[in-house]
């Protein structure tokens, strides 16, 4: 492979070696890797491209237009876990790889790419990777987002940042989503998806209880979204809103995404949870307080962006995962009230679509 033809170059069309893609395995990042993945197959649409997942992630492989396959293979987050980065080593090996983007700085992501001997493998500069990488990439704490970082590494070097970038998608079949709703006892109305989970304390929004009540006495069903750690969450907002809630948090991520695609309208923290939605193109609310909606909402847009608007807070946005001051009224002073209604709006903008 000739310098022309690799991502430090100009495209060679006639490439057709593998891409593997080393990402950030939080649900959100995850699904945010698929415009890195498009990125790639406007520049080289004959090559394929792979990405390392998690178990938890896999499913959202399947449902990424572009992508050949997912490679499953968990790693510790807190030791090396030799023996299994040279089993990945191996079976990356096997797949003949031209090219990794390692999207994560750190050293150990860097690992099982270079133990493959990939010849072209591609990262910012970072935790002392020299021998691990090859293709050095500087200039990342330049970069305004985490979407630039992770798809400025997809670009030739040195390329200027596009005016906008491909928005993420997850495609479900319909007939897929037809199966859930039967196996799951769903009627096949609209619903409102609530998802009331996040990494971080500060960015969970309180009163998903009280916007339960208030939906499901509009006449509208309501899902609770998530994985084990929001049961507990769960069962507080069925029994606010009694029948008319489902608890349908569990194991499996694709139940989730199946819950999402299914749903008229999704209201959501900042999570990865908003991001499925969002690039299944359901009608997405994400509530913000702690984070900047310029640095983490989705690039496919959201039917609303809801934040507290009756006081300017001079620690917002903190990007704390723990409130530490103002008693996290930057959360608290989003009302039900005005959640639900612009549910309800939202709901009624997108059967106006529908039937014009």
């Amino acid at each position: 492979m000739n310098q022309d033809s690799q991502l430090s170059g100009n495209a060679d069309r006639s490439d057709t070696r593998p891409i593997l893609i080393v990402p950030y395995m939080w649900i959100g990042d995850f699904v945010r890797n698929h415009t890195v993945v498009r990125v790639l197959k406007e520049r080289w649409p004959n090559r394929p491209v792979d990405l390392l997942t998690t178990s938890l992630c896999a499913p959202l492989v399947d449902y990424m237009p572009g992508v050949r396959q997912g490679i499953v293979w968990d790693l510790p987050r807190s030791r090396l876990a030799v023996g299994r980065q040279f089993g990945l080593a191996k079976l990356l090996r096997e797949r003949d790889y031209g090219t990794a983007l390692v999207l994560p700085r750190t050293w150990k992501a860097a690992i099982a790419p270079a133990l493959a001997g990939i010849p072209e493998r591609v990262g910012f500069v970072g935790e002392f990777r020299f021998g691990l990488l090859n293709r050095w990439r500087w200039g990342e704490k330049k970069l305004p987002r985490f979407i630039d970082k992770n798809a400025a590494l997809a670009q030739p070097d040195g390329a200027p940042l596009p005016p906008e970038w491909p928005v993420p998608q997850l495609r479900v079949p319909a007939d897929e989503i037809a199966r859930w709703r039967q196996a799951n006892g769903l009627s096949a109305g609209a619903a409102v998806a609530l998802a009331p989970g996040s990494v971080g304390v500060s960015k969970r929004w309180t009163y998903y209880p009280e916007a339960a009540r208030l939906l499901v006495e509009r006449g509208l069903e309501v899902w609770v979204v998530g994985g084990p750690a929001e049961k507990g969450l769960a069962q507080e907002i069925v029994a606010a809103g009694g029948p008319g809630v489902r608890d349908l948090t569990g194991n499996d991520l694709r139940n989730g995404v199946l819950a999402m695609a299914a749903a008229g309208v999704a209201i959501s923290n900042d999570s990865g949870l908003m991001h499925i939605a969002a690039a299944l193109g359901t009608p997405t609310m994400g509530i913000f307080g702690p984070t900047s909606p310029y640095l983490w909402a989705p690039l496919n847009g959201l039917a609303a962006t809801v934040v507290q608007d009756k006081s300017v807070l001079s620690c917002q946005p903190c990007q704390s995962t723990i409130c530490k001051m103002n008693d996290h009224r930057c959360m608290r002073d989003i009302a039900a009230s005005e959640v639900v209604a612009i549910a309800q709006r939202v709901l009624g903008e997108a059967a106006a679509r529908v039937t014009t």
